[in-house]
């Protein structure tokens, strides 16, 4: 469980409380959580593939301009003309998947990431998060996403968390 403060950030952020939060995976310059790492089962027991969720509401926005752009058809494409790309990709895929697992296993996503890969790219957010989470050079189509929403927190911080409730 992540700290009350960093749990009000996120449930702000997305506007309703998080589900299944196992960490804080990256926090952005501005201090508050951009990436949480969730577990792979929600507590209703549903099988959850996304590990590293990006939750800054600015990136999210950015990365939606990008998506709407076609640049994920375009990344496609690159993946099949580019085997030294797609071999990257494959293994951010892998570095994904050994990340979920040491959370848990779960049967119904055994070997699916998410994101698309490793064929294909169908959600830049998947791709942001698993490179701000992991670092760069984990994922190298999330690092070029990162690379192009770069200075989403210049505004400071995207939210303003109500303090969690005090201890009786």
């Amino acid at each position: 469980m992540i700290d009350p403060g960093d749990q009000a950030a996120v449930t702000a952020q997305l506007g309703r409380p998080a589900r299944a939060v196992h960490a804080v995976g990256h926090r952005c310059p501005c201090g508050l959580p951009d990436v949480v790492v969730t577990e792979p089962r929600l507590p209703d027991g549903t099988p959850f593939p996304t590990t590293f969720y990006l939750t800054c509401p600015r990136a999210a926005s950015r990365i939606g301009t990008l998506e709407g752009s076609g640049l994920m058809a375009e990344m496609t494409q690159r993946l099949a003309a580019d085997p030294v790309l797609a071999q990257s990709y494959a293994a951010a895929h892998a570095r994904y998947l050994r990340a979920r697992e040491r959370l848990g296993h779960v049967e119904e996503i055994d070997g699916t990431s998410a994101g698309g890969m490793p064929d294909r790219v169908k959600c830049l957010h998947v791709l942001a998060g698993q490179a701000l989470a992991q670092g760069n050079g984990v994922n190298p189509l999330g690092d070029e996403v990162v690379d192009r929403i770069a200075g989403y927190w210049e505004e400071g911080p995207c939210v303003t968390p109500s303090p969690p409730p005090a201890d009786s």
